[in-house]
């Protein structure tokens, strides 16, 4: 089954070791917290859990299980392949502002009142445990649709600002489709310009104005952050990563890498490996 319910307490004590340490998974992450605060790491930016919460989490983002805290709550973790059976589906999820929110992972307080969530997770858990039939993916799509939807709901009303739509907001999207898909080959600003068919100035105007950063900035963050992943969640060594990440020299890498981060990578793979 591509979709799944752990409870959070059990999660952390049978594999405290594993989830302690950062680890990557190409499937997305729905915390529903009960009375726990922990500091919870999301790709190296530390998130303090309230009690009573929800916290998304992106499939590939690294993150790490506070080993000093208690976790209490559940988990629901599911695939691209289980929820996006239609292009509806894709665009909807590739969409949604819980896993796409452009400055901060999506982090949604609740009221102890806000019963309707532990039942949409109590109802999805239920269904798991019972024999499959015919009707069994259906029912569980519609729940986990149903939850997206009612967190999206929560999450506008606690403040959550739209992006106007418009020209600047398309090229920012479009620009960040590109970095996603090129960020390891292209590095500069004129290069995606040229991609999106716009001017370097204008692609400056639209991204700061709607993402506060300048494509430079942008590309150098996307840059770093995946050199962070892969020092953390592989093996690779220190001249692999350069070179996967498009630095066929590796002192070029080690020289950009500590010109951001103000440290080796070498020094950034021991602080969170040991």
């Amino acid at each position: 089954m591509q979709i799944e319910i752990v409870d959070l307490s059990y999660l952390t004590v049978k594999h405290s070791k594993t989830i302690s340490l950062p680890h990557r998974a190409d499937f997305y992450h729905i915390f529903l917290f009960q009375d726990c605060k922990p500091i919870h790491i999301v790709d190296f930016n530390p998130i303090q859990i309230n009690p009573f919460s929800l916290l998304f989490i992106n499939k590939n983002n690294v993150h790490l299980f506070d080993k000093k805290a208690v976790y209490k709550g559940k988990l629901l973790i599911f695939t691209d392949d289980f929820f996006c059976k239609t292009e509806s589906d894709r665009t909807f999820l590739q969409s949604s502002i819980l896993f796409n929110d452009q400055v901060s992972v999506s982090n949604i307080r609740l009221e102890k009142s806000n019963k309707i969530f532990v039942d949409i997770f109590s109802l999805i858990e239920n269904e798991l445990k019972t024999e499959a039939d015919n009707n069994q993916y259906d029912i569980l799509k519609n729940l986990l649709h149903n939850l997206l939807l009612t967190s999206e709901r929560l999450k506008r009303k606690q403040g959550f600002t739209e992006i106007k739509k418009g020209a600047d907001l398309d090229y920012s999207v479009l620009f960040k489709k590109h970095l996603e898909q090129k960020f390891q080959e292209l590095k500069s600003v004129a290069a995606y310009a040229e991609l999106i068919r716009v001017s370097e100035k204008r692609l400056n105007q639209a991204t700061a104005k709607v993402l506060g950063k300048t494509p430079k900035q942008m590309i150098d963050d996307r840059v770093l952050l995946e050199a962070k992943r892969l020092l953390i969640h592989t093996n690779q060594s220190i001249k692999e990563v350069g070179f996967a990440l498009g630095f066929p020299d590796p002192a070029y890498f080690i020289k950009y890498f500590r010109r951001h981060i103000s440290q080796t990578p070498l020094a950034f793979r021991e602080k969170y490996l040991h």
